[in-house]
Order: C-alpha cells, then structure tokens, then sequence
C-alpha cells in the first residue's frame, strides 16, 4: 500500500503559516498590529501576549496605539515593549500608549532583507526536515507485499514535487516581502 501524502499536507501547511507569521514580524517602516506579536506582558501572575491585555490600533501608517483594558498594565506594556528588543519607544498618553513607528533607514532595510534570507533558510530547512520523516516512512514501506519499487519511486517522485511546491511559495513570500521591505 502506498502512502497518502494528502495526510501530510497539514505539516507542510503549518510549517508555511509559522514562516509567514515569522515574515509578518519583520518591520517595513509602516505600522501593523503584527509587529508587537513577539512582546509578551507578565500580567495576573502568567505571560500573556499584548493582544490579549490590550485592543491594538493602527490609526495611520507611522502610529500604533495600545489601549490596556486595565489601566494598571500601563507601565507593565510599555516597560515589555521596550524590552521586546523592536527598536520602538512607547510613549503613555493619559490611558493609552501611542507607539510611533519609525521610518527605516537604506542600512536597516538591507539588514531587514538578510534577516528576511535567514528566516527563509530557516522555514526550507523545515520543509526538508518534513521531507525526510516522510521518506522514511515511505522507505518502511519497502519490501511489504503489495508494494513495488515503482510505487515506491512514485511516491518519492510525489513527495519532491510537493515539497518544490511549498519551496516556490516560500520564494515568492520572500519575493513580495524583500520588495516591500525596500519599498520606501
């Protein structure tokens, strides 16, 4: 019997949407919620994300504003944003937290563009680590009755052709994401 590699498709899936969440982080100079995703605030004894303590709102390309549903986090949110290593500096206004987003610099856009590689690297090795729990799976199969080294290369050939697949995404996420990283 020969593997269904439909039944992997929710790997590959995943390992993409982590890449694009990864891609999402990465600052292009213009506001976006998804850029406080990695700032985690220690509120009610736990680690909980920003989203979770606060209603987040981008009101203009250049400005993110943070409001607390419990004024008391104000210090609390803007001491872990300062922290989250993001380059941003938040500013308490009354009950909220104004964070203005600077514009990138040539230099810094360019280091955005090598980290934006690293984490493309990164989410190809993933595919290729899938790729091998696969193939071992599928070499398991070898010498089973009913099973040929036809059906066995078939599957190897199935498998490549998915994984170039979710590769040429990657590349284009990378395309679209490098081109709007230098986009000033």
């Amino acid at each position: 019997m020969l593997i269904d590699l439909s039944s992997y498709h929710l790997r590959f899936t995943k390992a993409l949407e982590h890449l694009k969440k990864e891609f999402d982080s990465l600052r292009t100079g213009r506001a976006s919620a998804q850029i406080l995703d990695p700032v985690r605030v220690e509120a009610y004894g736990s680690q909980m994300s920003l989203n979770e303590v606060a209603s987040i709102a981008v009101p203009d390309p250049q400005l993110i504003v943070i409001k607390p549903w419990d004024k008391s986090l104000l210090p609390i949110i803007e001491k872990a944003i300062q922290s989250a290593q993001l380059n941003l500096n938040p500013i308490v206004d009354k009950d909220l937290i104004r964070v203005p987003i600077p514009t990138l610099t040539t230099e810094r856009r360019r280091e955005m563009v090598k980290i934006l590689y690293q984490r493309a690297e990164e989410g190809r090795v993933m595919l290729r680590q899938i790729r091998a729990d696969i193939r071992k799976d599928i070499e398991k199969q070898e010498g089973e009755a009913g099973v040929s080294e036809d059906d066995l290369k078939a599957n190897f050939t199935e498998l490549d052709d998915l994984v170039k697949k979710y590769i040429e995404e990657i590349e284009d996420l990378v395309k679209s994401k490098e081109e709007e990283l230098l986009t000033i």
